[in-house]
């Protein structure tokens, strides 16, 4: 009713719920129910697909609606591609979208805090696993190494599946901003390198996207990954997935 007569809206299946196609004839839009509040920059910036419209909701909540992109998701080995790098770049050097965080309340994710939070977490589950350990003892011990360094706004999510490429202008996007943290940018950097790209094409995958391989970055990218792997290990223990858990526990023993 609120969106006017004819229209049919469906879920879209995702993991929040809170995502929906509609429809009216040959129209669609994607709504989103409480989006991220900076959508109208990521928009501007064309980092997501057009923002079109906002409304708030008598109960407060606030739908957004984008135009619908019929797209595909990059697959694992299109990560290495220079649009991707140019599209992170672009994200990490957005002064608005570093000043929208900021004006709303974002504090950085800075390590000692990250670090912190991971203690508090693997002491509530009682992990005394000898590898998390390990990780929670080198990360403690280089935790220098990672301090004291610019922050940006990290999408802290750079899985394949959230880019994807409008078939029709054949646009780049970066969807699902709802983890996003302002914080080093080598965490986004070493999460995709590490994952998608092969130790001997990190140095071109950097030029691309506007930074030098030094060892400082090899450090910071790999302190991130560490400290994801150890948060992704007890996500999975506290969803009581240890079969998962213990995938993301061997990937931890060829980090350190």
């Amino acid at each position: 009713m609120f969106l006017g007569d004819g229209l049919e809206v469906q879920p879209t299946g995702g993991a929040t719920g809170e995502a929906y196609v509609a429809r009216r004839g040959e129209q669609q839009l994607f709504l989103k129910r409480n989006s991220s509040p900076f959508l109208a920059v990521l928009s501007a910036e064309g980092i997501v697909p057009k923002l079109l419209w906002t409304r708030r909701l008598e109960n407060g909540d606030v739908i957004t609606a984008q135009r619908w992109v019929e797209g595909q998701e990059l697959k694992a080995n299109q990560m290495k591609d220079s649009q991707v790098a140019d599209l992170l770049s672009t994200i990490h050097g957005s002064s608005e979208l570093l000043d929208m965080f900021k004006r709303i309340g974002n504090e950085p994710l800075v390590p000692e805090v990250m670090l912190e939070n991971l203690r508090i977490q693997t002491e509530l589950m009682g992990m005394g696993i000898d590898i998390i350990q390990k990780g929670m003892t080198y990360l403690s011990s280089e935790i220098e190494k990672v301090v004291n360094f610019p922050s940006v706004v990290c999408h802290c999510d750079i899985n394949h599946n959230n880019w994807m490429v409008d078939d029709e202008t054949n646009n780049l996007y970066l969807i699902d901003w709802d983890g996003a943290m302002v914080a080093d940018p080598a965490l986004d950097i070493g999460l995709l390198l590490y994952s998608y790209i092969a130790e001997q094409d990190w140095e071109k995958w950097l030029h691309n996207y506007g930074v030098e391989l030094n060892q400082s970055l090899r450090d910071r990218m790999h302190w991130y990954v560490v400290a994801q792997t150890i948060t992704l290990i007890t996500w999975h223990y506290e969803r009581g997935q240890p079969e998962e858990a213990n995938k993301f526990q061997d990937y931890l023993v060829t980090l350190l």
